[in-house]
């Protein structure tokens, strides 16, 4: 073996040595985790899109002059982030708030649709869209354990690169810290909820 070979293989191994003394594989492993985890998230999200239209042309038989509520609907699924959105959204406090937003339209739209159930007995008793709500709720829960994951994945990826020995490496490499949720309603979450038990329309004293 020549002398730059020995050299070159002592320089690769100090070079792993210090990389794995600051964490390089943790890192790698955490920020992978996140990887993983958020496209769980958009799987979940995904699966949920792919049902509205089979809920939405099954309910319109039964309410068709609810005509305002299924265009609300489509049109807030034709609204949820594009697919570069989704995935720049880790990385973006910009792409995961326009997310997060796109997301809570469509849920807000979905609930108005789901509350039509409620005024027609013969939607409720469909075989179909009760199959399909079932999958729906099914889905709702899905996705708030893949949020509650990505939230945790975020934390210890986070976490990984602002302590020492790992902010060294994070610096060095360029990794910068990811995108957790969002508050969708920070400023009401914020205000401690008032409790009243008096009799309504008693006086407060």
């Amino acid at each position: 073996m020549s002398f730059s070979s020995h050299f070159r293989w002592l320089a690769m191994s100090l070079l792993a040595l210090m990389l794995t003394g600051c964490n390089y594989n943790e890192i790698q492993t955490q920020d992978e985790n996140v990887t993983a985890s958020w496209s769980e998230v958009l799987n979940q999200y995904q699966r949920r899109a792919d049902l509205i239209p089979n809920l939405v042309s099954t309910a319109k038989g039964y309410a068709a002059h609810e005509a305002d509520v299924f265009k609300q609907v489509s049109d807030a699924r034709s609204r949820i982030g594009s697919t570069e959105q989704n995935m720049t959204a880790p990385d973006s406090e910009e792409a995961m708030r326009a997310f997060q937003q796109s997301q809570a339209q469509l849920g807000s739209a979905l609930s108005r649709l789901l509350v039509i159930r409620e005024s027609y007995p013969d939607l409720k008793a469909n075989e179909m869209f009760s199959n399909l709500m079932t999958q729906l709720e099914g889905t709702e829960n899905r996705i708030a354990v893949a949020r509650q994951r990505y939230i945790k994945a975020v934390q210890d990826y986070n976490l990984e690169i602002r302590r020492f020995p790992g902010l060294i490496t994070a610096k060095l490499l360029g990794y910068k810290t990811k995108q957790n949720f969002l508050p969708e309603n920070s400023e009401q979450i914020s205000t401690a909820p008032s409790v009243d038990f008096s009799p309504a329309g008693s006086d407060r004293r």
